[in-house]
């Protein structure tokens, strides 16, 4: 599924507030007939995007499967569409099954503002040193304690695996990537609020480091604004990615 955050309240269900979550199923219904129960891969945050977010349901409807895309894509609203679907084994869990979630954060860095893509990235006028904030992001790889960058920890585990954390530049955006096995709540986003310090030289790398290290919660930051934040991708063993 494809979607623009930017309206929604996150991507799981809520009574009084729009969500990705609650438009699929009102879509499926209209569809189907049946009320489903849908579930996501990947929770997302009110006003984050997605170009590859994963979402599964049961039904009792036969239709080819690209029947099922062009037929729910004509009940979802405009900022939503799903791309492709696939028919799985009863036991496959969308969430649970998934090995690696991929996010990019995208910053427009340069010296005036882009009014056409202010709901789609963060603006950081003054210019960002990219080697510096590289630099800050081999601290990330691999298997680490992540209570600094999220705080929401509340005594579940914080330790995540992550597999790939850089920085590029192509003009005047600059994107951050990140890959893991999972993320605790606003991870993403306090690194690259603390990565954008890194790269305004108002930190450096090595304390940057030593925050990632200090295992106390919340440290990292700020977060910087979800519009700028995308899920790009689930991936699964013995399942296409998104």
């Amino acid at each position: 599924m494809e979607y623009d955050g930017t309206r929604y309240h996150g991507s799981q269900y809520q009574t009084n507030a729009l969500s990705i979550q609650g438009q699929t199923e009102r879509a499926l219904h209209k569809l189907t007939g049946e009320k489903h129960r849908v579930s996501m891969a990947s929770r997302t945050d009110a006003g984050v995007h997605a170009r590859g977010q994963v979402a599964s349901f049961k039904t009792s409807k036969r239709l080819p499967l690209k029947t099922w895309v062009r037929a729910l894509n004509s009940h979802l609203p405009k900022d939503i569409s799903t791309s492709v679907a696939y028919e799985v084994d009863m036991g496959f869990d969308v969430r649970r099954h998934a090995i690696r979630r991929e996010y990019r954060y995208c910053i427009m860095n340069g010296p005036t503002p882009s009014p056409l893509c202010r709901g789609y990235s963060d603006f950081v006028r003054w210019p960002l040193d990219i080697d510096a904030m590289n630099e800050a992001c081999q601290v990330l790889v691999g298997e680490h304690d992540f209570a600094p960058f999220s705080f929401v920890v509340d005594g579940r585990p914080t330790h995540r695996q992550v597999f790939k954390a850089e920085v590029c530049r192509k003009g005047n955006w600059v994107m951050f990537d990140m890959s893991a096995d999972s993320f605790l709540p606003h991870q993403i986003r306090n690194t690259v609020g603390g990565l954008i310090k890194v790269g305004l030289g108002k930190t450096e790398a090595e304390t940057f480091r030593s925050m990632a290290y200090s295992g106390q919660p919340g440290i990292v930051g700020p977060a910087a604004p979800a519009r700028g934040l995308y899920l790009m991708g689930v991936g699964y063993w013995d399942f296409p990615p998104s």
